[in-house]
């Protein structure tokens, strides 16, 4: 009796083992015949990559032989990235046999959920756009923006890049570009420097004014047409304020800026004009 149960226990375990070989090799065949499919998906998995690069640098070889606006360029090539990374993606999930209705059922109804979480990331997408067609900034321009100043250094899907003076990036978002005052110092191939200087009451004035104009012909970034402005402006409470308008290209502005200082402080001490310190008379009368 016992040796029948022993051997009744045994046939079963052997026929469960037997019934787990079966299942495990369902499940290879099964593997092993959806294999080429993943293998499929996952090469256009890599081909997608591939070509998304491949187009990239031909966007960036073309660029540089023909005339490409920079802005346009960069935005385009970061656009086009994300709609090939998205093109691959549903073309693996369609080699993998999912349905394509299914997919685009997916797409939009993920769509609708993402749009409304990222609701500002897609105000930054059609600020991007709006930047692009309007083209209130370009990369190269030197501009203030949302409290930044800085080289438009390129304009992505999402956002601006600023590099400041002191080389510092800031990164605005494209929704806030389009949305703000952009004031660009570089849209016009010409700017105005306008300055001012302050020379002591005892000074001669029209003296003052004739050596700054000696300074500002002699300094070969300054523009002579139109011809400079120099005028007394203002009457301080310890100078009189001279102000020099001079045009100047957009490119050698700061060039100009800091030569004016550096030129006239010269000629005003090789001349005896005198630059005042904040003063105060006192008069006292007695009684």
């Amino acid at each position: 009796m016992g040796n029948s149960f022993l051997s009744l226990a045994a046939i079963e375990a052997e026929t469960e083992i037997i019934q787990k070989l079966n299942s495990f090799e369902k499940l290879l065949d099964a593997f092993l015949g959806y294999l080429p499919t993943l293998f499929a998906a996952i090469v256009v998995l890599i081909v997608g990559m591939i070509l998304s690069k491949v187009t990239l640098k031909i966007m960036q070889k073309g660029s540089k032989f023909e005339k490409i606006d920079k802005t346009t360029h960069k935005f385009l090539a970061s656009l086009i990235r994300v709609v090939i990374c998205l093109l691959t993606i549903v073309i693996a999930l369609s080699v993998l046999g999912i349905p394509m209705a299914s997919i685009i059922a997916v797409i939009a109804s993920a769509g609708v959920a993402i749009g409304l979480a990222l609701k500002d990331s897609l105000s930054n997408i059609a600020g991007g756009f709006i930047i692009l067609f309007t083209k209130p900034l370009k990369v190269g321009d030197y501009v203030e923006c949302e409290g930044a100043a800085g080289t438009v250094d390129c304009i992505n899907i999402l956002y601006t890049r600023l590099l400041t003076t002191d080389n510092k990036a800031v990164y605005i978002p494209n929704g806030q570009v389009a949305n703000s005052k952009i004031i660009n110092f570089s849209d016009e191939k010409m700017r105005r420097l306008e300055l001012e200087f302050s020379i002591a009451y005892e000074s001669d004035f029209e003296k003052a004014k004739a050596i700054m104009r000696k300074v500002v012909d002699r300094n070969e970034l300054a523009v002579k047409t139109p011809e400079p402005i120099i005028r007394v402006c203002r009457h301080d409470s310890s100078a009189v304020v001279i102000a020099l308008k001079v045009w100047v290209d957009g490119d050698k502005y700061w060039d100009l800026y800091f030569d004016m200082f550096e030129q006239i402080k010269k000629a005003f001490d090789e001349n005896g004009i005198a630059i005042p310190f904040n003063q105060l008379d006192v008069h006292i009368e007695k009684q």
